[in-house]
């Protein structure tokens, strides 16, 4: 494990996660320029991970857990602040929290009785969670300068967030209603143990 932690790209998937209080301090004390460069860093340090974990053949278990969870703890925690903030309208907000939630309990249920262990991304979700990786730099930028093309930036973008979210957490739970589906008479065609 701790081999894990040390490997380059985990060690830049921490970083995203420390990160996390400094762009909370910026929208709080409504520094927008400097939250827009730490959500742009956290963006680099996301791809530079990847990569190096293809190049350097450094993909570890640890990893794969735990950059989503960075992704979505830093996304999340940047809808939660710009609401605050009133940058983003709270119902927005509100139904990106309420997908996640959903898809995580039902996955950690899933998981914690045994009956999946893998929850492979839908492209639907990737598409999501790239809408709300666009939305929040646009957003930024129009507190910050106001302009004509990032206030409409912002509203297509969050339109498109929106529309996204309820079309892949819709698809994501009947995906595994069905993975579910398919498996049971599997298991139950299954000899039983020690036969």
């Amino acid at each position: 494990m701790l081999r894990q932690i040390r490997s380059a790209p985990n060690l830049l998937t921490l970083l995203r996660l420390i990160f996390v209080p400094f762009v909370i301090v910026a929208i709080q004390q409504q520094n927008y320029t400097w939250a827009l460069i730490i959500f742009v860093a956290a963006g680099v340090t996301d791809l530079l991970d990847g990569l190096l974990a293809r190049l350097l053949q450094q993909k570890t278990t640890l990893g794969q857990y735990l950059d989503p969870i960075a992704d979505k703890l830093l996304l999340s925690t940047m809808f939660l602040m710009m609401s605050i903030a009133h940058i983003i309208r709270w119902p927005v907000t509100i139904m990106v929290f309420s997908r996640d939630i959903i898809i995580l309990i039902v996955c950690t249920l899933l998981y914690a009785t045994g009956t999946m262990k893998v929850f492979k991304p839908t492209w639907l979700g990737k598409a999501n969670t790239a809408a709300q990786i666009i939305s929040v730099p646009i957003a930024l930028l129009y507190q910050i300068n106001g302009a004509n093309w990032a206030r409409l930036g912002k509203r297509w973008s969050i339109y498109l967030t929106v529309a996204l979210t309820v079309v892949s957490g819709v698809h994501y739970v009947l995906r595994l209603a069905f993975d579910l589906r398919s498996a049971s008479p599997k298991a139950e065609a299954a000899p039983p143990a020690g036969s």
